[in-house]
């Protein structure tokens, strides 16, 4: 059964920085895109950035928005896959999710991902 399970939320003030981890159990990471997603109160859930996991070959994507001040990554030895949010600003601020599905290049859609953690806050308020 493979499971997902996000940490590194937390309060900053705008302009901070944050490291959201995901760890993966029960396949590893050559296998599987992963993506982090995110979702506001009142607003639908958008993907924010995800890495492909063909063997050999790294893809990342990341929406429009977080070009520049997010970036993606993976340690295979510790099946982990980290989000590293720089310049954090209060329209970034929601609950992360990490999700999963095993497949050739990772996207951006939420219908594409079979599994998914139970998310971690991110608040960004001054």
């Amino acid at each position: 059964q493979l499971q997902l399970a996000e940490s590194g939320g937390g309060a900053v003030q705008p302009g901070g920085s944050l490291r959201l981890s995901c760890v993966v159990s029960g396949l590893t990471l050559q296998y599987l895109n992963v993506a982090w997603f995110r979702q506001a109160p009142g607003k639908e859930r958008e993907g924010v950035s995800c890495i492909s996991a063909v063997d050999g070959y790294d893809d990342t994507l990341y929406v429009d928005s977080v070009k520049g001040r997010f970036t993606i990554s993976r340690d295979k030895s510790k099946n982990t896959v980290y989000l590293q949010m720089n310049s954090l600003k209060p329209g970034d601020a929601a609950v992360y999710y990490c999700a999963a599905f095993a497949g050739v290049n990772c996207a951006l859609v939420a219908i594409a991902y079979d599994y998914w953690g139970q998310g971690t806050q991110v608040t960004v308020s001054s």
